[in-house]
């Protein structure tokens, strides 16, 4: 099939344009930054032919993290740039342990460090996004937003943002200055943003990025109400996040966007990431599949777009 010609939305006001779809590479060596899953997720030869069956369908921004897999995920986004001889467009992100007892966190000497690391694994000289991947308590948000300018005007980091902030935390980080963009969890099934953090961000000019659209696989009809979740699942490996998800109410939702889904000649995935793309608030979403063929949800979504009704049918189903 013919590569998708994705959208692009620029980042914040005036800032540069993000394809409106990335791929999410923190299963690669890993599940996320889970220090227990390191050396999991996908191996290195299954993380490489994702992101050939990524790049044949069109998308050209991957997003990773200097902890995905303690490193290995940024690894092997370098050593497909080597060998594919192309590059994509890259987001990263630091905060999290590289290692089971190492360090975390914002301080301004470990985000030079890892950042440097993090160029080091990519085999890259600059990054066009860098994110702060949590809030970090402990040190002065001044003192880490600094450091991000230094990379900024070196031209190491073309632009920079937050990830996992809420609205107050992120209007911190706007009364500093700089920050472009924020990536926060959002999905039919988490909606807590569209009270403070979504706002905040039409109101600001800032870049609004989704992780995890589909809730874990929540919104993918794997989990079926009365059966045991399939074995290798999110909700068999790191259920914590989506645990109070396991409720009737959630299913009756579930069973009628497949049945609304099926009605459209989609899948549920499909359905839900449409119902992203409806909304022009949103400036990228971040899917992070499997295997190649959870890619086919992305041209679903881009090929049969909701209309303004079925937007809203969905949306007040799951309100």
């Amino acid at each position: 099939m013919a590569a998708l010609q994705i959208p692009s939305n620029p980042l914040g006001a005036g800032g540069p344009r993000l394809p409106r779809v990335a791929l999410g590479c923190g299963n690669f060596g890993g599940v996320g930054s889970a220090p227990a899953f390191f050396g999991q997720g996908l191996s290195h030869s299954e993380a490489l032919e994702l992101m050939d069956a990524a790049w044949e369908l069109g998308i050209r921004h991957f997003d990773t993290a200097d902890a995905y897999g303690g490193g290995r995920s940024e690894q092997a986004i370098g050593a497909w740039i080597r060998s594919r001889r192309t590059r994509p467009t890259l987001t990263t992100k630091t905060f999290n342990r590289m290692t089971a007892d190492g360090d975390q966190g914002l301080a301004p000497d470990r985000v030079r460090r890892q950042f440097a690391s993090s160029l080091e694994r990519l085999g890259v000289d600059r990054v066009d996004l860098f994110l702060a991947h949590e809030f970090d308590r402990s040190v002065p948000l001044t003192d880490t937003m600094s450091v991000f300018d230094e990379l900024r005007d070196s031209g190491q980091v073309v632009s920079y943002g937050v990830s996992n902030f809420d609205a107050l935390q992120l209007q911190q980080a706007l009364d500093i200055g700089g920050t472009a963009a924020v990536q926060n969890g959002y999905s039919l099934l988490e909606r807590d943003d569209e009270a403070g953090v979504l706002p905040l961000c039409a109101r600001s000019g800032v870049g609004y990025i989704v992780f995890s659209p589909l809730c874990g696989g929540w919104l993918t009809g794997k989990y079926r109400r009365g059966s045991a979740y399939p074995f290798g699942s999110r909700m068999t490996q790191r259920p914590e996040p989506y645990e109070a998800l396991a409720t009737d109410a959630t299913f009756d939702r579930l069973e009628w966007l497949e049945r609304f889904s099926s009605d459209r000649g989609t899948s549920m995935a499909g359905s839900a990431l449409a119902w992203l793309l409806a909304d022009e608030r949103i400036t990228q979403i971040v899917i992070g599949p499997g295997r190649p063929e959870h890619l086919e949800p992305v041209r679903e979504a881009l090929e049969r777009p909701l209309t303004p009704d079925e937007r809203r049918d969905v949306s007040e189903t799951f309100s």
